[in-house]
């Protein structure tokens, strides 16, 4: 059993995560971030839920680019083959819920 406060929660680097579980391949991450991340594509489907903070969700579809604000409670579902990057604005904790070693 684990209790975890994720305002709490700050890691030593942009990205830093603690590792919360990993149910049969499939793992849930807290990340603590001040800085944006990278445009990517994951392996397999990712959820994305900002626990504090607030994040501009860049996401590419069918050739455009489109910015959606996220605050604590609000969730990105990203399908396989979605490109996207967080860029958070100021400092924000997220959850991350991924197959295992997905980019």
């Amino acid at each position: 059993m684990k209790i975890i406060k994720a305002k709490d929660f700050v890691a030593d680097r942009a990205w830093g995560a603690l590792d919360i579980a990993n149910m049969n391949g499939i793992t849930t991450r807290l990340h603590w971030t001040d800085q944006p991340y990278r445009w990517h594509i994951n392996d397999g489907e990712e959820v994305f839920v900002v626990l504090d903070g607030e994040v501009d969700m860049h996401y590419r579809q069918d050739g455009h680019e489109y910015v959606h604000r996220l605050s604590a409670g609000d969730l990105f579902y990203a399908t396989i083959g979605t490109e996207h990057v967080a860029h958070p604005i100021g400092e924000a904790r997220v959850l991350v819920v991924e197959q295992e070693g997905s980019v």
